[in-house]
């Protein structure tokens, strides 16, 4: 059986909303790199991948996406995705498999869906266009989008997402899950687990939870690798190889994302957000900030009003 993680290290974003949790995203960037740090959630994702070059890293398992593909995350799988093609984007699909059980104990809720909520039951990895489940897999996909509405229809150079709870939009959206698994059924591309524990994995997702809940306050590398049981010098090792990046690296880019957001939402002084965010040297805030966006915070913040009036 799956064993349960800790509910500290869940995602905190809803993804959808309290009585629906189903959503979707497009996300983009104009240049090459990290499109989606790396994350974990309780929810079933369903990525896909119309063209461009990426690399999802599931688990600390790379796969390299050079053309049209499906791929899914199951919950609790740490993963990212890195671009490798400058103006490229991935949709995603995410939902609790909660909004599809039936309260009457059919076949379906039996041998399909409670085993997945349960973590017994794993969806395939990838589907490409060869595979005889792939069109009727990657339309449904593109219903559910529809089914949020026309943004999705539409090219977009921004990152997207939409939730919805309109009552005749939800119906659609299940149904056509539904016909994703009953596709994946047919084919029989569900897989049996007894467990899906990976201690590397779990080791990083402590590090990286600790790191969320400790941004505002003074991180040492000896904090994190104590959390772990690791010494200093190969937690630093074993972090860098399985995220990319030195673990000050990751605070660091960690406290920008949370300036940004102070910066776009609020109308705190720079000196207060710098505080907030855990950094004691306005020089020091300054730097990185420039360093990460290529501008000021106020620069940031006026560009970003800006657009948004636009």
């Amino acid at each position: 059986m799956q064993q349960l993680q800790p509910s500290t290290l869940k995602e905190i974003r809803l993804h959808g909303t309290e009585s629906f949790p189903c959503a979707v995203y497009r996300t983009r960037s104009a240049k090459k790199g990290t499109l989606v740090k790396h994350h974990w959630h309780n929810e079933v994702e369903i990525l896909y991948f119309s063209g461009g070059n990426f690399r999802l890293e599931i688990n600390m398992e790379q796969f390299l996406i050079s053309s049209e593909c499906l791929y899914f995350i199951n919950p609790g799988e740490l993963h990212s995705i890195i671009m490798e093609t400058a103006g490229s984007y991935e949709d995603a699909v995410l939902f609790s498999p909660d909004i599809l059980s039936f309260d009457s104990y059919d076949a379906a809720q039996i041998h399909l869906i409670q085993p997945i909520r349960k973590g017994r039951m794993l969806f395939p990895r990838c589907i490409t266009p060869d595979h005889l489940a792939f069109q009727s897999i990657q339309g449904a996909f593109s219903d559910i989008q529809h089914s949020f509405g026309r943004i999705f229809q539409q090219e977009t150079l921004a990152d997207t997402s939409a939730v919805t709870d309109d009552l005749t939009s939800q119906l659609y959206i299940k149904s056509s899950l539904l016909a994703i698994l009953a596709t994946l059924s047919q084919y029989r591309l569900f897989t049996m687990t007894e467990t899906n524990y990976d201690k590397r994995v779990e080791d990083i997702k402590t590090a990286l939870t600790y790191i969320k809940d400790h941004y505002t306050d003074k991180i040492y590398i000896a904090d994190l690798a104590r959390q772990v049981s690791l010494n200093e010098q190969y937690f630093c090792r074993f972090f860098k190889k399985a995220i990319g990046r030195t673990p000050m690296e990751y605070i660091n880019e960690y406290r920008i994302k949370q300036t940004r957001q102070l910066l776009e939402e609020t109308d705190l002084p720079v000196t207060e957000v710098c505080l907030e965010c855990g950094y004691n040297n306005l020089g020091n805030f300054l730097r990185e900030f420039r360093k990460q966006t290529g501008t000021t915070p106020l620069q940031y913040r006026k560009r970003f009003r800006k657009a948004a009036e636009m």
